[in-house]
């Protein structure tokens, strides 16, 4: 039997949100989670979210990209380490949630979908995709166009902060701006199933 594909926006940092969506969607081992990066900074508790996902990785297959914030972090990390100053930093970062965001993949497509954090360039295979597209670029909505492939992109980044998701048909956008007062959505594609939990925890 073949499991569900769900994607999860932006987290920023907020726990309660993350464990309300992951006790309403119940993810089996055969289901796949795409979270679409930025699990750290702004929120309250970065750590916290990190743990979840760990957990979550040993529950079904999950699959996380790397957003921007990720990369700011790992970027000052190698900085420091480059500069012989890396034992503070380090210390601050546990081993085990260094080597997950290490581990976080640039995109995932299925056959009628394309994952990405942030944006991507229209004529570009996923694997020809500069590093600023995937993961720096904000949505314009007069400008976006279609992946060449026809298949349709669920993307983060680019806050929605009407706490809707953007719809364009061929391209979704799933940041709801949970720590600024939205809702963390989680969709799965395939259904248009939609769960949403703000920062405090309620499910919409």
């Amino acid at each position: 039997m073949t499991g569900r594909i769900i994607a999860i926006g932006d987290i920023h940092g907020c726990p309660l949100a993350l464990s309300t969506l992951i006790e309403a969607i119940r993810a089996e081992a055969e289901d796949i989670i795409v979270t679409l990066g930025d699990y750290i900074n702004r929120g309250k508790d970065s750590p916290g979210v990190l743990n979840q996902l760990i957990a979550l990785s040993q529950q079904c297959e999950l699959v996380p990209l790397m957003g921007n914030h990720e990369e700011m972090l790992l970027s000052a990390l190698r900085f420091s380490l480059e500069a012989g100053c890396i034992a503070d930093e380090k210390e601050s970062v546990p081993g085990h949630h260094l080597a997950f965001l290490r581990n976080c993949r640039n995109f995932y497509e299925t056959d009628s979908h394309i994952f990405v954090h942030a944006n991507y360039l229209p004529h570009l295979p996923l694997e020809q995709q500069p590093r600023r597209s995937l993961r720096w670029e904000f949505l314009d909505s007069s400008l976006v166009q279609p992946h060449f492939s026809g298949k349709t992109a669920i993307v983060g980044h680019t806050s929605q902060k009407s706490g809707e998701i953007l719809d364009l048909g061929f391209i979704k956008c799933i940041d709801t701006n949970c720590c600024g007062g939205g809702w963390l959505t989680a969709l799965e594609p395939t259904t248009g199933q939609i769960w949403q939990a703000d920062e405090r925890g309620k499910l919409r």
